[in-house]
């Protein structure tokens, strides 16, 4: 699994160091053993973790690096972060990233921050919080999968970018968010980021918004 992690990542531009691959692998390996309990994954096996979910982070990862370049400063923020596929795997990929896991759940938030101890990250902060919920941080970046439509919920990513950010939002289909809704929110969109996941062939996209 470490070659196709680390060529999956390659094929989405974003170079992997063996470190991170293998924390990778051993986050894989902590949802599997949390999985019944708490209820994080459907899947049938520690593989389907990798290549469903932390691949779906690595995605996010490679749209994220290009937005970084040479930033030492830059921050991100995982709205219900849930089990951390997207969140996680964008702060193993990206050590240089400060990366906020905002997650409403106390279990999820617990299991968060065993992990974020188990692996040892320190470019991780768990926020037992809904988004926008008592705090008025904003971030570069704001990233979210499954939260719901993201019609409802756009006004609340947008509000949690700093001028100049952007939203980018998981969707299985492009064209959700129409330009009043955009124009409510303060936010254009901007090019989506395309790829597919391994064994699969449909295309999965990374609608981005730009305040």
């Amino acid at each position: 699994m470490q070659k196709k992690l680390a060529d999956f990542a390659a094929g989405l531009g974003l170079a992997l160091t063996e470190k991170s691959v293998i924390l990778l692998l051993r986050y894989a390996d902590l949802v599997w053993q949390k999985k019944d309990t708490l209820n994080l994954t459907s899947v049938s096996n520690e593989q389907e973790i990798i290549t469903r979910h932390i691949c779906d982070g690595l995605a996010g990862a490679a749209w994220v690096a290009r937005q970084v370049g040479e930033r030492t400063d830059f921050t991100l923020a995982d709205a219900g972060s849930g089990a951390g596929y997207i969140g996680l795997s964008i702060a193993i990929a990206l050590p240089q990233v400060q990366v906020h896991l905002i997650e409403s759940l106390q279990r999820r938030s617990m299991f968060l921050q065993w992990v974020v101890m188990k692996l040892g990250l320190k470019n991780v902060v768990v926020e037992n919080i809904r988004l926008g919920q008592n705090t008025t941080t904003q971030f570069d970046v704001v990233t979210e999968r499954a939260m719901g439509q993201l019609t409802d919920i756009l006004p609340v990513l947008a509000a949690a970018v700093k001028p100049g950010g952007q939203v980018a939002a998981y969707q299985s289909a492009l064209g959700a968010v129409g330009e009043a809704d955009l124009a409510a929110s303060n936010m254009s969109a901007d090019d989506p980021f395309c790829y597919t996941l391994p064994n699969e062939k449909k295309e999965r996209y990374i609608t981005v918004f730009k305040k």
